[in-house]
């Protein structure tokens, strides 16, 4: 075959191949173009809901609607809790940039270090949800939210406030970030005042921003509200005599209880020291316990009236029947009972009205101590209170198997058992309203609770009579609330520490009531350790008692009984000096 003939059929073969390249090509991307045509046409005539769940999954959320907590009132609807609405703002790591350069705007408007910001971001970028800053006010989030940082978003959330503050925190106590009680009737009631969070689907900007609500998928159920006993205006009356004893005294704490005489409401309960809920920076495991209701101490003098009440009705004793107290003392081997001098021969009043320890510890012997001890325990001393309070103390009463004649004679004036000032008031309770327990109650009583008789009505006015002895010619003179007739009884008893008794540390106690000739409201007032030379129970605490119950009958519109010149040692009206 010639050169020239060789040339030509090489040269047409390279024609042909380039052609077949050519028509190969071509038919790839006319393939390509149909199947893209063709994929087109399917998504948006044929399988449109595929395009629709893509465009959904990138802009639909499922969010969670967070449930409004319960408010908690007073018995006259007044907020001791309420929540309010806030924000929360929190990053999906896997979406923003640690490098970005507005996160150190992010960082500066929450507070954050913005070196350890980033570094979060870094060590958490696989995940999908951080909290940036928890329950800060609306226009903090707005703010941050405006920067437009990828992949910082906020969501509504709520936070627990306490309007009264320290005032009625040891009663109402508190919630975590998350809105769980913690203390107080926030944990005792923590199921009935949480709601039930719901969902909804929402549709959300590409900066996490919610556009529209779409479908509600659960509505959240609020907690339901809680109404208290309390008084607030009581409340602050109590708790502002009380700091101010405490800190004339520069006493280590104290305690007041107040109940209603005919329903067993709790009107008012204060502690010193005390706590701000709405500050959580200063908060101490010492001050948290409602030491009202969780600290048990010996009751001292202020049992001697139950003590009494057990002698009248075994109806060996009436209130004119004479006790002779000389010398003044009474020996048990080593143990030695004292008055503070010889009263020799007192009638029955008189023992209570001069707190005879020789006298009532007579009668006790006489008596002996199932009968003291059963009488204790009618009146509710050594037994739950049924407040359903988280951590209330029992209490202790003996009941050994055979009684020694001085376990006779110290249980008859407080000492050898314990109580909390709740259990304490509930005795002078059933003192006041003529015999009758009622169940004690921290939440408002809508009808007057049934109660149960544990004394005679007999009884229990000859005791009030000689409580008012102990006001106006006894040991509690100090005690007179002004324009109203009143009665109680002091009581001044050791501390008792990690060794025993401490010889230099006291109780100040003051129970009482009033009016006396028609009890509404029963006070138990208890100062701890005070330093400024006075510690009995009539120097410290019924001054307390007398401002505290004078101020709250005038706010309960109790008719003055007394007139100007008969009310001795008149507490000073609330707001004037005195």
């Amino acid at each position: 075959m010639s050169e020239q003939r060789k040339t030509g059929l090489g040269q047409r073969l390279l024609a042909g191949l380039e052609a077949w390249r050519y028509g190969t090509v071509l038919s790839v991307f006319l393939l390509v173009i149909a199947a893209l045509a063709w994929r087109l046409v399917d998504l948006h005539v044929v399988d449109q809901e595929f395009l629709r769940q893509q465009g959904d999954v990138r802009t639909i959320r499922v969010e969670q609607i967070d449930a409004h907590r319960g408010v908690v009132t007073d018995r006259y609807g007044e907020s001791l809790a309420v929540s309010t609405p806030v924000q929360t703002v929190w990053a999906n790591p896997s979406e923003v940039s640690a490098d970005d350069p507005r996160l150190t705007a992010v960082a500066r408007a929450l507070g954050l270090r913005e070196g350890e910001f980033r570094a979060r971001l870094r060590k958490y970028a696989s995940r999908e949800f951080i909290y940036l800053r928890r329950k800060i006010q609306p226009e903090l989030a707005r703010q941050v939210m405006d920067i437009g940082t990828p992949g910082i978003y906020s969501r509504q959330e709520y936070r627990r406030y306490y309007p009264a503050g320290e005032v009625a925190s040891h009663v109402v106590g508190f919630t975590n970030i998350d809105e769980f009680g913690q203390e107080g009737v926030e944990l005792a009631y923590n199921s009935w005042l949480s709601g039930e969070r719901g969902k909804k689907r929402v549709l959300k900007d590409n900066r996490g921003r919610v556009i529209k609500d779409l479908t509600l998928i659960r509505d959240a159920k609020p907690g339901k509200s809680l109404a208290l006993s309390i008084d607030l205006r009581l409340q602050y009356l109590a708790y502002r005599e009380l700091k101010a004893v405490v800190s004339a005294h520069n006493a280590r704490g104290g305690t007041l209880v107040m109940l209603d005489v005919d329903s067993g409401e709790v009107l008012a309960m204060v502690n010193q020291g005390s706590y701000n809920p709405n500050d959580r920076t200063q908060l101490s495991p010492d001050r948290l316990r409602n030491k009202a209701i969780t600290d048990l101490f010996e009751p001292g003098s202020t049992m001697k009236p139950i003590s009494m009440a057990a002698a009248l009705e075994s109806g060996r004793y009436t209130a004119s029947s004479t006790i002779d107290t000389a010398p003044g003392f009474r020996r048990f081997g080593r143990f030695t009972i004292r008055d503070h001098r010889n009263y020799g021969v007192i009638d029955l009043t008189d023992v209570i009205a001069k707190s005879s320890n020789v006298g009532i510890s007579k009668i006790a012997t006489d008596l002996g101590g199932d009968v003291i001890r059963d009488m204790y325990a009618r009146l509710g001393l050594g037994q739950p209170t049924g407040i359903g309070f988280p951590g209330e103390a029992v209490g202790v009463l003996p009941a050994p198997p055979k009684w020694r004649p001085v376990e006779e004679a110290t249980l008859s004036y407080g000492y050898g058992m314990s109580v909390n000032a709740l259990q304490l008031a509930q005795a002078y309770m059933v003192l006041a309203n003529g015999g009758i327990r009622y169940p004690l109650s921290l939440l408002k009583v809508e009808q007057k609770p049934v109660g149960q008789r544990v004394l005679s009505e007999e009884v229990a006015f000859d005791v009030r009579q000689m409580l008012r002895e102990v006001v106006e010619n006894g040991t509690g003179k100090r005690a007179q609330p002004g324009f109203y007739s009143a009665g109680g009884k002091t009581g001044t008893v050791h501390l008792v520490g990690k060794d025993g008794y401490e010889d230099s540390q006291y109780k100040a106690i003051f129970a009482g009531m009033a009016p006396i000739d028609d009890p509404r409201i029963v006070t138990v007032v208890a100062v701890d350790a005070p330093q400024s030379g006075e510690y009995y129970g009539g120097e410290v605490a019924a001054p307390v008692f007398a401002r505290v119950m004078g101020g709250a009958l005038r706010l309960l519109n109790v008719k003055p009984e007394l007139e100007l010149g008969q009310a001795k040692g008149a507490a000073p009206v609330p707001g004037e000096r005195g």
